[in-house]
């Protein structure tokens, strides 16, 4: 694992779109991962202006994404298909066909789930994933437990989850939807290079005992980036502040 800690957001956000951009730049139709949260935004808003000024191609790239709210729409202003549209997709020469995002109101969740997996398996190799990392540690919506599901399933997110997530919706934890469905710990493993960005002091605790324990713990599930060969962790200096 590799720690790359930056100055500020700016440079944090500038060094993890550097790095898709050279890996998209390498392989026009790379197949990537990507996630929500304001962890990313700096990123996207870098790989926007890249794209703008012909520094990197999106036209055969293949996205999916890691999660998405049970019972949001994608028209819903809260819902991740909403964010990514909002954040990149609709800013960038993307084939909207080559975008992947569970569905938060299929009508059967299990099918939805059985869907997205079938979806993944199309491509076999999986070359890119960035992900952000939440307090509690969890990537994607896998959250801490004694056990964790390899492929898309539905979870019921954690109160510390739920009380996160409120900034982005009017601060009210009974707004934040309680479940959600999301890519299984297998199919993040499965990516070939993986980058985590976190900022800020709030994530100074979890990037401290993700970066120092060295240990495997499905209750910080962050820890199972120790089972892969290829991982940077990007961070500011506020959430390198208790390294």
């Amino acid at each position: 694992m590799k720690l790359l800690i930056k100055n500020d957001y700016k440079e944090l956000s500038l060094e993890a779109a550097k790095i898709i951009a050279g890996e998209i730049n390498k392989k026009p139709d790379l197949v990537m991962c990507l996630p929500t949260g304001s962890s990313p935004v700096g990123t996207y808003k870098q790989l926007i202006w890249m794209n703008e000024n012909d520094d990197v191609d999106f036209s055969k790239v293949v996205t999916f994404n890691l999660d998405e709210y049970v019972g949001l729409g994608p028209k819903d202003k809260n819902s991740y298909r909403r964010f990514m549209d909002s954040n990149l997709f609709d800013h960038i020469n993307i084939n909207h066909d080559n975008v992947n995002i569970p569905s938060g109101i299929a009508a059967n969740m299990e099918n939805e789930c059985r869907r997205y997996n079938k979806k993944l398996d199309m491509y076999p190799e999986k070359d890119f994933l960035l992900s952000g990392i939440g307090q509690n540690g969890h990537i994607g919506f896998n959250e801490p437990a004694d056990r964790l599901f390899a492929r898309t399933h539905t979870i019921d997110l954690t109160s510390n989850t739920i009380a996160a997530n409120a900034r982005f919706f009017d601060n009210d934890i009974n707004k934040v939807p309680k479940s959600a469905i999301t890519m299984g710990v297998a199919d993040i493993l499965h990516f070939k290079k993986v980058v985590l960005v976190a900022c800020g002091t709030a994530k100074a605790p979890i990037i401290k005992e993700l970066v120092t324990s060295k240990t495997i713990d499905t209750h910080n599930t962050s820890t199972l980036l120790y089972l892969h060969n290829d991982v940077t962790v990007i961070v500011d200096k506020e959430a390198a502040s208790l390294l």
